[in-house]
């Protein structure tokens, strides 16, 4: 780009570049979702951001923040632990102690019972 086109910003003798700022449309394009769903998670302070007015605005550096935000790694595989430590492992499935039954009470209706209705459909005013 030449350098008589590069904003730069107000007040500094070095010349440090305006960063550009993205709407959340264009950023909800770049990962995929919708921009909806930018706004909100940028309104409840999940992803970074940057207020202009009412608007929300994001820069490169925010973009790549909020995909390692969202990075999710590979999990260990268990085929190359140690058998030992596979099945102390915290991760291992635990098995519940079954439930026992639920005591009856005397004070348990023993059915349920519709009430009637309020009208019928063809009832008439005296």
């Amino acid at each position: 780009m030449p350098p008589a086109l590069v904003r730069r910003l107000p007040g500094t003798e070095g010349g440090a570049p305006l960063s550009r700022l993205y709407r959340p449309e264009e950023i909800a394009e770049a990962l995929g979702c919708s921009a909806w769903w930018v706004k909100d998670r940028a309104r409840r302070g999940v992803i970074p951001h940057t207020r202009v007015g009412r608007a929300y605005r994001f820069t490169a550096a925010h973009l790549a923040e909020i995909v390692r935000l969202y990075e999710e790694r590979p999990k260990r595989s268990v085929s190359s632990e140690p058998a030992s430590r596979a099945t102390t492992s915290p991760l291992a499935v635990r098995t519940r102690a079954p439930r026992s039954p639920e005591p009856t009470t005397a004070s348990t209706p023993g059915r349920l019972r519709a009430r009637p209705p309020h009208r019928t459909q063809y009832e008439t005013v005296a």
